[in-house]
């Protein structure tokens, strides 16, 4: 995520960082190189033009000039300014009335069955008992990818009968709604290829009819400056209470997340970040804003952590490490949850730029489970007994050598060996949290 323009301001910081002191002169030429940053990330023109000038009126204050870390300072002004881009007023979702409704709207193409589905799932999960509502009478099949997420998501969908409207099914599935139980109803609305006066006049008509709490405009965060423009035309013509970016683990510009809530008034309150379901959260403009600016998102990395480690499995692996017996199995178990959080590509995301080039941290990862799953559980509970010919079997069938095989082994005691000193000095008082692979990828 933001891979382009994270490079580009780590790049400028090495530079402001390297100065003992910050002139007039080098705060124009790393404005400079801000700007060009900014425009070349494809963040709308004017938007960029501001928040530099703010960076130079903060930079340029006495404090800054006599700083001791001057460059520290220009960081944090940069994130600072960044921050008060991208947060708008209104970004909370207003789920209110019986049931509560909301209306997403966008073009074809920009995941809002898909986001329907997750939105659905994420409520569920809080309490909520929601209903799809298949209101895209035009697309082929759309009734049916619907049905298809709504089944993944665990959760009910509406189809109507042929021939209904989209205002028509949304008005059943509101009355059939609160008498099934279902306290939250999501539609679904057609898209086009463009906007168009027969789709902005099918949502007004349908906004209009039913007053949603939310409608969310939903977006392909890839397409930069265009979204921005998609975002306004809606809210001109529609009226949007805020938008849903998508695709943003595929962005590696960043100028919608920036530019959008600046250019139209109205708040991202979503981001998509992957395919599962799952790959859904708020948009939280101080996190963001670090992660534009290569220094990660520690914070989103120990909440998607927090999902794939439990409780339970991590006082068994804090029982395991201060007797010493943390074995090759518990260590496999490990890589398996690493699974559930994603590919090392998708992680290193939510890490420092000068953390997340490690290379080949996929692969390697690939690398340790096929040679664990080529050992017996005999071999990964007691590693002791693997001596030179199982050693040369297990890099036969795992398809490594025995090199690899040999420095996982030796990484693996030196490890343990360090974990088990770390769980004894922390003692019972201190609880070890879900979360991560106990490694070294070096």
């Amino acid at each position: 995520m933001f891979e382009n323009i994270s490079k580009k301001f780590q790049q400028i910081f090495r530079g402001v960082r390297g100065a003992g002191r910050l002139s007039e002169k080098n705060i124009a030429d790393a404005l400079r190189e801000v700007r060009l940053a900014l425009l070349e990330a494809d963040v709308n023109f004017r938007v960029a033009k501001d928040l530099v000038e703010k960076v130079r009126a903060d930079s340029l204050g006495q404090e800054v000039l006599v700083s001791i870390k001057p460059g520290q300072l220009f960081i944090k002004f940069v994130h600072d300014r960044l921050v008060e881009v991208m947060k708008c007023p209104g970004a909370d979702l207003k789920l209110s009335g019986s049931p509560a409704l909301v209306m997403l709207v966008g073009l074809q193409g920009a995941g809002k069955t898909t986001v329907a589905a997750k939105l659905a799932r994420l409520w569920a999960g809080q309490g909520r008992h929601p209903l799809l509502v298949a209101c895209d009478v035009s697309r082929p099949a759309a009734e049916r990818q619907l049905e298809v997420m709504g089944e993944r998501a665990g959760v009910p969908v509406w189809l109507g009968r042929e021939g209904d409207s989209a205002s028509k099914r949304a008005s059943d599935a509101i009355e059939y709604a609160p008498k099934n139980g279902l306290d939250l109803v999501i539609l679904d609305t057609a898209g086009r290829l463009h906007v168009d006066e027969s789709l902005m006049s099918e949502l007004s008509e349908l906004k209009a009819a039913f007053n949603p709490g939310e409608v969310l405009l939903v977006l392909d965060a890839m397409t930069g400056q265009d979204a921005v423009n998609v975002a306004r035309e809606f809210e001109d013509r529609v009226g949007i209470t805020g938008a849903v970016l998508t695709k943003l683990d595929g962005d590696a510009r960043g100028g919608a997340a920036i530019s959008l809530g600046a250019v139209t008034g109205k708040p991202i309150k979503l981001i998509g970040t992957g395919e599962g379901l799952t790959d859904l959260s708020s948009f939280e403009p101080e996190r963001m804003a670090s992660r534009v600016l290569g220094m990660g998102d520690v914070v989103g990395l120990v909440e998607k952590a927090s999902e794939a480690f439990d409780e339970e499995e991590a006082a068994r692996l804090e029982r395991k490490l201060r007797r010493a017996s943390f074995d090759l199995e518990d260590f496999r178990g490990q890589l398996q949850r690493l699974d559930k959080m994603g590919s090392w590509d998708a992680l290193a995301g939510f890490l420092p730029a000068s953390i997340s080039e490690f290379s080949g941290g996929t692969e390697r990862l690939g690398r340790m489970r096929a040679i664990l799953d080529s050992m017996t559980r005999t071999e990964r509970g007691d590693p002791t007994i693997i001596d030179g010919s199982r050693r040369r079997r297990i890099a036969a069938g795992s398809g490594t050598t025995v090199q690899e095989v040999n420095q996982l082994l030796k990484q693996f005691s030196a490890t343990r060996k360090m974990m088990a000193r770390a769980g004894r000095l922390r003692g019972n008082k201190n609880k070890i949290k879900p979360g991560g692979v106990h490694w070294p990828l070096q």
